[in-house]
């Protein structure tokens, strides 16, 4: 039997094996790896057979047993809108497969801890996944909080440390452009109208969203308002891998929210998934409350490079009509 089967017990993390005998390294004191590679497999294993179990017959409450964060967030909001307009499930369901799976392990210290899945997928030609899996404490189910579609091609090169582990940074005191715990705030500023393009670099999610807010705030048939705020804490909390150039990839989530109000005698048209999740009665005003999930690359502080989103997922959590 091999010697380190026989030290494992429910809390112990990780073992070390002196001549002397067994001797348990706890998680929340020694900087550990956050988990096995083999373990790691079974977690994106797992992950894979609930979402095609749950995706199947849209089952809102069933994605919380391995979602949690900004990804749990609006997959069991869409859950619910498909399961309310689709009772009887989705027939033409098309099972989630992972290939050429990787696994980003950083050496931390405490709880939570996190690592992240680099795989293929057969939803994305040409694309890779990147899922943050979250652990909260020992004994705790691992969530995937975060997940990122990048085209292959861009998919950062990441640091490694001695041993081959990814290299972890914290929320603040680090060498970047803009500190990880901040990214949220600072881009809720930035859509609310704040000039910070010495921190994100042009695109969709960011010079040209803003512009396109502009140019559909009003019209002949409505005004819409918008309102940015931070997510941050627990599973909002972000993640922020070095980088083989001296950035860093950073997932964070944001609260996104709208209000359109219409003009008397407008007809309103909403669609199903929007109803679903539609609070009080659409009489001359629509609120839609939005999650995005998002992953940038950030560049050290001190030269002339931006923060480039790499990936933005957004989704419908909740509305209400007035």
């Amino acid at each position: 039997m091999n010697r380190r089967r026989l030290c494992l017990g429910a809390a112990v993390i990780a073992l070390v094996l002196p001549l002397a005998g067994c001797v348990t390294v706890h998680g929340e004191r020694a900087n550990v790896p956050s988990v096995r590679e083999d373990e790691a497999a079974r977690v994106l294993a797992n992950f894979a057979a609930v979402n095609n179990r749950v995706g199947k017959v849209y089952d809102a409450g069933g994605i919380g047993a391995v979602e949690a964060g900004a990804l749990g967030t609006t997959d069991e909001a869409g859950l619910r809108a498909k399961h309310a307009n689709h009772p009887d499930g989705n027939a033409d369901f098309r099972p989630l497969a992972f290939s050429d799976s990787r696994y980003l392990i950083p050496r931390q210290v405490g709880w939570p801890k996190y690592f992240v899945a680099d795989t293929a997928t057969n939803r994305a030609t040409g694309a890779r996944w990147l899922l943050v899996f979250r652990r909260s404490a020992a004994g705790q189910p691992w969530k995937a909080v975060y997940v990122a579609s990048v085209a292959t091609a861009d998919v950062p090169k990441f640091a490694r440390d001695k041993d081959g582990y990814a290299v972890a940074l914290g929320l603040s005191g680090t060498d970047l452009l803009v500190q990880p715990g901040q990214l949220s705030a600072d881009y809720a500023t930035y859509l609310g109208g704040s000039d910070a393009g010495t921190v994100f670099a042009a695109g969709p999610a960011t010079s040209q969203l803003r512009s396109g807010r502009s140019a559909h705030a009003q019209n002949a048939n409505s005004v819409t308002q918008y309102a940015d705020q931070p997510a941050a804490g627990g599973d909002f909390t972000p993640v922020a891998l070095r980088t083989a150039d001296g950035g860093a990839l950073v997932f964070f989530a944001s609260h996104h929210q709208s209000r359109a109000t219409f003009r008397a005698g407008y007809k309103l048209a909403i669609d199903a998934d929007t109803k679903a999740l539609m609070t009080g009665t659409p009489r001359t005003s629509v609120t839609l409350s939005h999650l995005a999930d998002e992953a940038v690359t950030v560049p050290p502080a001190g030269g002339s490079g931006r923060a480039v989103f790499l990936s933005r997922v957004v989704g419908l959590v909740s509305a209400r009509g007035e």
